[in-house]
């Protein structure tokens, strides 16, 4: 199917491509694929939406922790629910775990998930005012919020760039041959040494939609959707993701 979505619109056409592969002669470095792909992603998604539905950054950082293991669609569901029991850290600080886990059962690991949403709602309170902190090493600090995490809020609340790494960009980042793939950490130190800072935050994004709809985990190999063939046309076999 995603190769029927390439053809069916004019933006997807292997013609377009080929235009800007023009400059390219022969195997392309890794480099001239970071810029092939980022130019052709920003024509596909040139304004990219946050996938999350959210209002603030604390509503940023609550569906983030939620959307672990969990797909977006899923987590916009349950979030309007959670959000009118209590929109804020002083308000989700009061509500019973138990209470908090009934709603985001359907986002899967809920007893974890609840009492981290607790947990960091009360130190929010007691020691940022309620407000969600700007700060690297303070976000991973609190319950259930590790790098990835703090680097969605980062970029996506605070507009400091962040390469936010989830299963799509990983995965994209190996078939077209920006990093090995040996794992998360080596995929964002190596597209952090690709592209330029100031394009991070939307890049990740249009990775994101662009695995979801074209170069899924299994309309794709690495050698069916539009980029991977244009960054490796020769390419027989495919790339088995680790």
């Amino acid at each position: 199917m995603a190769r029927e979505a390439n053809e069916a619109s004019p933006l997807m056409r292997v013609g377009a491509c080929e235009a800007g592969l023009g400059r390219f002669s022969g195997a392309m470095t890794r480099q001239q694929r970071a810029e092939y792909a980022a130019r052709r992603l920003a024509e596909l998604y040139p304004s990219p939406p946050i996938p999350l539905v959210h209002r603030d950054p604390y509503t940023l950082l609550v569906a983030v922790l939620l959307s672990a293991q969990c797909t977006d669609k899923r987590v916009n569901l349950v979030t309007p629910a959670l959000f009118a029991r209590a929109g804020d850290a002083a308000a989700m600080a009061q509500v019973p775990v138990a209470e908090i886990e009934a709603i985001v059962r359907p986002c899967g690991l809920a007893p974890q998930k609840a009492k981290a949403i607790r947990g960091l709602s009360e130190i929010l309170v007691a020691q940022h005012g309620g407000a969600v902190p700007r700060d690297w090493t303070a976000l991973e600090a609190l319950p259930g919020v590790g790098h990835k995490t703090a680097s969605v809020v980062m970029a996506q609340a605070f507009g400091e760039p962040a390469f936010p790494v989830d299963t799509h960009i990983h995965r994209l980042a190996l078939r077209w041959g920006l990093s090995d793939g040996s794992s998360v950490e080596r995929t964002e130190r190596d597209l952090k040494a690709l592209f330029p800072r100031d394009g991070w935050n939307a890049l990740h994004l249009r990775i994101i939609y662009y695995g979801r709809e074209h170069c899924t985990a299994r309309g794709c190999d690495g050698t069916v959707c539009e980029i991977c063939r244009a960054l490796f046309p020769g390419r027989k076999k495919s790339v088995a993701v680790r």
